[in-house]
């Protein structure tokens, strides 16, 4: 392990020093380059919107019945069983 750490690695300290005059130049470019700022208007129609919220209520009011009837069968199962 040692014998690694003490070799003289001269080929990539040669390649490191060509990398670290571009890794500075693109850190300091991030720091200069002017904001652009994209100016998107969302618009939303407001039918879609309403027909969604819709459908979300049908769909919890689906999902209670359900839920109550299959909690009201369970119950009667169970009555039936004990009884």
């Amino acid at each position: 392990m040692n014998f690694i750490a003490k070799q003289s690695l001269g080929w990539f300290n040669a390649i490191m020093k060509n990398y670290t005059p571009i890794i500075k130049e693109k850190i300091v470019k991030r720091y200069f380059q002017e904001k652009i700022v994209a100016k998107e208007t969302k618009s939303t129609d407001i039918n879609i919107l309403l027909n969604r919220v819709k459908t979300n209520q049908k769909n919890e009011y689906k999902k209670k019945i359900y839920f109550s009837a299959i909690a009201s069968t369970g119950l009667i199962l169970f009555g039936f069983l004990i009884f």
